[in-house]
């Protein structure tokens, strides 16, 4: 499968502004590809991939608590207390009390600590590799253009994701579901993304992507998507 071809395709399709991002769980490091040259969070990767960069990240480079432990690259267990509870998100306003942010965190997948040494991330247009899952920022239209592209012609639905971490909803969900899964990011993303208000997000499982490219054009030879929408 070409996924640059169907990164540019997917694009064009959708009138999208920005590169959809490919992800990639790798157990070793890659040789062909430049290593982060700073930490910075995973939400703030996946802008720096959507803007054209092309990197890998250990869990050296990753400076947030909730990327580390979604994407499986450090055991929870090995973070200090007040991280494992949840209590400093209190003092922040991101929950009011330790039993909320308790039984949020139930709801969040991750993926197994321990078995990935890297992430790998590139725009979609640019990536000479399989990704895991490609990770999408439009319009409220282009998301549902993008959520009836995939049940188009398999008629199954995706996962709605709300106030949970994107690095769990929008990377470890999708990777170990094989569900489609948007939302409108959580409170830490849209603080260290540089995101429009009206933008929301949708990451497809790579193994989907031509099947929903391929349903994304012919549904724009069909009446009801043929209607070109005005920009917001």
């Amino acid at each position: 499968m070409d996924f640059q071809k169907l990164g540019k395709k997917l694009k064009t399709v959708l009138k999208l502004k920005r590169e959809p991002v490919a992800i990639k769980w790798v157990s070793r490091e890659p040789r062909n590809i430049p290593k982060a040259s700073e930490k910075s969070r995973f939400c703030t990767k996946l802008d720096k991939a959507m803007n054209g960069e092309i990197f890998y990240a250990t869990a050296e480079e990753e400076e947030c608590m909730g990327g580390l432990r979604y994407t499986g690259l450090k055991d929870p267990k090995k973070f200090p207390k007040n991280m494992r509870s949840g209590s400093f998100l209190v003092p922040r306003g991101v929950y009011k009390s330790i039993p909320a942010v308790q039984r949020s965190w139930k709801s969040n997948m991750a993926v197994e600590p321990d078995i990935f040494t890297a992430l790998i991330f590139a725009p979609l247009s640019k990536a000479d590799f399989e990704p895991d899952v490609i990770f999408i920022v439009g319009n409220s239209r282009q998301g549902m253009e993008l959520l009836h592209a995939n049940a188009y012609d398999s008629g199954s639905h995706g996962l709605g994701a709300d106030s949970g971490p994107i690095c769990s909803s929008m990377a470890a969900m999708p990777y170990l579901t094989g569900k489609v899964t948007y939302g409108f990011g959580d409170i830490g993303s849209r603080n260290n993304m540089n995101l429009k208000n009206d933008e929301i997000m949708v990451s497809i499982p790579a193994t989907d992507l031509e099947r929903i490219t391929l349903n994304l054009e012919e549904m724009k030879t069909k009446t009801s998507f043929r209607r070109d929408e005005p920009e917001i």
